[in-house]
């Protein structure tokens, strides 16, 4: 399986090839038993208010509405149910059980991939997240669920298929992303390649550099990111 670095640019179709499946939902409980995945979107025309909060360390993500069947014909208008007409359990309902049992101290905290849509046909990897908590709140005249998800901050590899040092990671905002990519050129400022490009931190947060400012920030290819890996102390 493909092994993705916090903060890479990548495709659609990298993605569903890593998974190996055709990711057709935001929301994936464990598919085919292997680790869950957030796919996000916090642009002005997004289905769902998906937000950072914590400077990074805190991404809050909106459940996901009824599909447009049973005579629903805008889910938006509805609010999110757990479980379906039949009682099967949602993606809503699965992940909020998982915190349930996190909260009842029966399993650890669920493990979530979150991949980020900037723009059309560019996606960014936003690392893994530990699910803590869930809740349902009013918006818009409708019930909606909220999931709180906290930026894992140790290695992880199997069964995860990421190898990835997430210590003092922080997320960079969407804003701050999208200023870069315009700044940049969406090119490497070393080389100009367009291929694997990576959303990188002049000086590390672990040394104290931000991830709240575009100065900070630039895009690197895949081989001048792990040269200047190579060469940090």
């Amino acid at each position: 399986m493909t092994r993705f670095q916090l903060g890479d640019v990548i495709s659609y179709l990298e993605i569903c090839n890593a998974e190996g499946m055709n990711l057709q939902r935001g929301m994936n409980f464990r598919p085919r038993g292997r680790t869950s995945i957030f796919l996000m979107n916090v642009s002005k025309n997004a289905p769902y208010s998906d937000r950072v909060e914590d400077e990074g360390k805190v991404l809050i993500y909106e459940g996901h509405n009824a599909p447009k069947q049973g005579g629903i014909k805008d889910p938006k208008r509805i609010d999110q149910e757990l479980t379906t007409p039949t009682g099967r359990l949602t993606q809503n309902g699965l992940f909020f059980n998982a915190v349930k049992d996190y909260s009842n101290k029966k399993q650890k905290p669920e493990i979530v991939k979150v991949y980020e849509k900037l723009k059309p046909g560019i996606w960014v990897f936003n690392g893994l997240f530990r699910l803590t908590d869930a809740w349902q709140e009013s918006s818009r005249n409708r019930k909606v669920y909220k999931f709180r998800l906290e930026i894992e901050d140790t290695v992880r590899e199997k069964p995860f298929g990421i190898k990835v040092d997430l210590k003092h990671a922080r997320l960079i905002p969407t804003s701050i992303k999208l200023e870069i990519w315009k700044r940049d050129n969406g090119k490497c400022v070393i080389c100009g390649s367009i291929d694997n490009l990576h959303f990188d931190h002049i000086i590390p947060y672990s040394k104290g550099g931000s991830s709240l400012v575009a100065k900070n920030i630039q895009l690197l290819c895949a081989r001048h990111n792990l040269q200047k890996h190579d060469r940090i102390v």
